[in-house]
């Protein structure tokens, strides 16, 4: 086995196997290091599981809105062994196996640099083995679950995103602290499953903080009405638990303490650097690893090294990191062959433009670009427009009672759109064109002539620009 290759990646998940497979494609030699599973977090502990225990509990929800239906009770038993397989039972074989045919050399072990254009391989048997970049290293080892402080936590053991995702079993009773897209889908998908007394806990005043306010509010509105108990502006104080996978007491800032089967904490995910010797070449051991458009890390001499995905902070979404991948791959096969680096496609501005993402709740909720007060923010001459999506007659047949909102933030100046966002049933497939819309910079004149299908969901587009003016 060579020690040397054109490119050297550190972490085979979603983002750093597409870093490798657009570098050999550029004619570049590659080779990958995982001390995990090949494939990543995404694809055993995350988007992959989570959607995969979702789907029975949104579907069911989907049957029951339509008159003449009828649902039994969910065969979990049925949906977690689907879960297993959707993970392929967490062995990456098939994942080794893709990137071997990319080609690639896979190396299994802890990764690390250890100097420039240097990465020091120790294996699981111990054994380190040293290899060496000709041109680039590309740092791509995602995130991990952020715990807080709180007494007796971490000797509570409680689930993150990491455990709740390939349960075995599910607690009659479950505790779930934060606000976010982890808290809300995990506790839509477990209290769905069988988890019977489920609480949330959020030490803000809303769900989904970082997107539209009516957003939260759907969605908080869908969770109590489904049994689920939501508190806000409440913080866990102290977590005991005296017997391991015993019962777990949480203490509350305000109440009385609460007794749950699990806790579930959900409470944000930090980049993934620790122990990657970012120190050995005169960087920051913690935090994001900072870089430019083109994935290359800052305050690097040289410039060989680069960080994709969670890894840099940038977004933390699988899809976004991908594409990060996709543009650093690129890069550095464009940058060995003497091409010019300062093209279009050799930056990534999906970025700054804004990420489309989803909460695969009921109802779902997706959105891309800024929200109203974002753009207001960054001093947009800014124009909103509304819409009930229960108005529109392609959400009326999806079932009764629909409920769902859409929202479009216009920069008034050029007649463009800067943020989307859907809340609803079925909502996710509408997403992309929003992203096109808002990516491209579609003027909304010609926008107006992209003619919505009837009776579709689809025709929110229509309705959104009649009320514009249009």
């Amino acid at each position: 086995m060579s020690d040397e290759f054109d490119v050297i990646v550190i972490g085979a998940g979603p983002a750093g196997e597409n870093v490798a497979a657009r570098a050999v494609r550029g004619g570049l030699s590659a080779a990958v290091v995982e001390e995990d599973l090949a494939g990543g977090e995404c694809s055993y502990w995350a988007c992959v599981p989570s959607k995969a225990l979702l789907r029975p509990v949104e579907l069911a929800a989907d049957v029951r809105r339509v008159p003449g239906m009828s649902t039994g009770p969910l065969d979990v038993a049925a949906v977690l062994a689907r879960r297993d397989e959707a993970v392929s039972h967490l062995d990456d074989a098939g994942q080794v196996k893709w990137i071997k045919s990319v080609p690639a050399e896979f190396v299994r072990g802890r990764g690390r640099l250890s100097g420039p254009l240097r990465v020091e391989v120790t294996a699981p048997g111990g054994a380190v083995r040293l290899l060496t970049a000709r041109h680039a290293v590309v740092l791509a080892t995602g995130s991990r679950a952020a715990l807080p402080p709180i007494p007796g936590l971490r000797e509570a053991a409680p689930w993150t995103s990491h455990e709740v995702t390939v349960a075995q079993e599910i607690p009659k009773r479950l505790v779930v602290v934060g606000g976010g897209v982890v808290a809300c889908e995990m506790t839509q998908a477990m209290h769905g499953l069988g988890a019977e007394e489920t609480t949330m806990l959020v030490r803000g005043r809303s769900l989904l903080d970082r997107m539209e306010p009516f957003a939260g509010k759907l969605l908080r509105d869908s969770l109590a009405d489904g049994g689920v108990d939501v508190r806000f502006g409440v913080e866990v104080t102290k977590v005991e638990r005296s017997v391991p996978g015993g019962p777990v007491t949480v203490h509350l800032s305000e109440g009385p303490p609460i007794t749950a089967d699990e806790l579930l904490m959900a409470t944000g995910r930090r980049p993934a650097t620790g122990d990657l010797g970012l120190g050995t070449v005169g960087l920051p051991e913690k935090g994001p690893v900072e870089v430019d458009d083109s994935m290359r890390a800052t305050g690097v001499p040289e410039g060989w090294l680069y960080a994709v995905g969670d890894v840099n902070g940038r977004n933390l979404l699988t899809h976004m990191g991908k594409y990060q991948a996709r543009v650093c791959g690129d890069v550095i096969a464009a940058r060995v062959r003497g091409d010019r680096d300062d093209l279009p496609g050799l930056r990534a501005v999906a970025d700054s433009l804004g990420a489309p993402q989803v909460v695969f709740t009921d109802p779902q909720v997706c959105a891309v670009g800024r929200t109203e007060a974002a753009a207001r923010s960054a001093g947009f001459d800014v124009r909103v427009v509304e819409y009930d999506l229960a108005s529109v007659t392609g959400a009326y047949l999806l079932g009764e009672d629909y409920r769902g909102r859409a929202k479009a933030v216009v920069d008034e100046r050029r007649r463009v759109l800067l943020g989307v966002t859907f809340v609803g049933a079925g909502v996710a497939e509408l997403l992309h064109s929003a992203t096109i819309a808002v990516t491209g910079e579609v003027p909304l004149d010609r926008l107006w002539h992209a003619v919505p299908s009837f009776p579709t969901v689809s025709e929110i587009w229509l309705r959104l620009l009649e009320e514009y003016g249009l």
